[in-house]
Protein backbone atom coordinates (compact mmCIF):
# COMPACT_ATOMS: atom_id res chain seq x y z
CA UNK A 1 0.00 0.00 0.00
CA UNK A 2 0.87 3.49 -1.01
CA UNK A 3 0.04 6.86 1.52
CA UNK A 4 -1.45 9.76 -0.59
CA UNK A 5 -1.82 13.00 0.78
CA UNK A 6 -5.93 14.72 0.30
CA UNK A 7 -6.44 18.48 0.46
CA UNK A 8 -10.11 18.41 1.12
CA UNK A 9 -12.41 21.60 2.00
CA UNK A 10 -14.27 21.13 5.32
CA UNK A 11 -17.74 20.22 4.31
CA UNK A 12 -16.13 17.60 2.20
CA UNK A 13 -14.26 15.93 5.26
CA UNK A 14 -16.75 16.52 7.79
CA UNK A 15 -19.18 14.33 5.00
CA UNK A 16 -16.04 11.63 4.82
CA UNK A 17 -15.75 11.55 8.36
CA UNK A 18 -19.57 10.97 8.87
CA UNK A 19 -19.85 8.40 5.64
CA UNK A 20 -16.81 6.58 6.77
CA UNK A 21 -17.99 6.59 10.33
CA UNK A 22 -21.64 5.32 9.56
CA UNK A 23 -19.93 2.22 7.60
CA UNK A 24 -16.93 1.68 10.61
CA UNK A 25 -14.55 2.07 8.29
CA UNK A 26 -11.14 4.88 8.00
CA UNK A 27 -11.46 7.96 5.79
CA UNK A 28 -8.26 6.06 3.96
CA UNK A 29 -10.46 3.08 3.47
CA UNK A 30 -13.53 4.98 2.11
CA UNK A 31 -11.56 7.51 -0.12
CA UNK A 32 -9.83 4.10 -1.39
CA UNK A 33 -12.58 2.08 -1.83
CA UNK A 34 -14.73 4.78 -3.87
CA UNK A 35 -11.57 4.81 -6.00
CA UNK A 36 -11.63 1.30 -6.84
CA UNK A 37 -14.92 1.61 -7.58
CA UNK A 38 -14.57 4.13 -10.14
CA UNK A 39 -11.78 2.97 -11.67
CA UNK A 40 -13.56 -0.53 -12.03
CA UNK A 41 -16.80 1.49 -13.18
CA UNK A 42 -14.77 3.25 -15.77
CA UNK A 43 -12.80 -0.05 -17.06
CA UNK A 44 -16.38 -1.74 -17.26
CA UNK A 45 -17.94 0.83 -20.02
CA UNK A 46 -14.55 1.54 -21.97
CA UNK A 47 -15.08 -2.67 -22.67
CA UNK A 48 -18.74 -2.20 -22.89
CA UNK A 49 -17.96 1.06 -25.41
CA UNK A 50 -15.35 -1.25 -27.47
CA UNK A 51 -18.36 -3.84 -27.70
CA UNK A 52 -20.63 -2.10 -28.81
CA UNK A 53 -18.41 -0.30 -31.70
CA UNK A 54 -17.33 -3.20 -32.55
CA UNK A 55 -20.81 -4.44 -33.26
CA UNK A 56 -21.90 -1.56 -36.18
CA UNK A 57 -21.68 -2.39 -39.58
CA UNK A 58 -20.20 1.20 -40.30
CA UNK A 59 -16.32 1.57 -40.51
CA UNK A 60 -14.71 4.74 -39.94
CA UNK A 61 -14.45 6.49 -43.27
CA UNK A 62 -10.70 6.21 -44.89
CA UNK A 63 -8.85 10.18 -45.45
CA UNK A 64 -9.68 10.76 -48.76
CA UNK A 65 -12.30 8.74 -49.47
CA UNK A 66 -15.66 10.14 -50.79
CA UNK A 67 -18.39 11.58 -48.43
CA UNK A 68 -21.53 10.01 -47.97
CA UNK A 69 -24.08 11.84 -49.95
CA UNK A 70 -27.13 13.08 -47.38
CA UNK A 71 -29.00 9.99 -48.99
CA UNK A 72 -26.36 7.42 -47.99
CA UNK A 73 -25.54 9.16 -44.54
CA UNK A 74 -29.82 8.33 -43.66
CA UNK A 75 -29.88 4.93 -44.99
CA UNK A 76 -31.56 2.76 -42.17
CA UNK A 77 -28.93 0.05 -41.03
CA UNK A 78 -30.67 -2.84 -38.53
CA UNK A 79 -27.86 -3.52 -35.46
CA UNK A 80 -28.10 -6.95 -34.55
Amino acid sequence: MKNLTLTLDETTLRWARVSAAEQGISVSRLVGEMLADKMERNRAYEKAMRQFLSLLPVKPRNPGAPLLTREEAHERVNIR
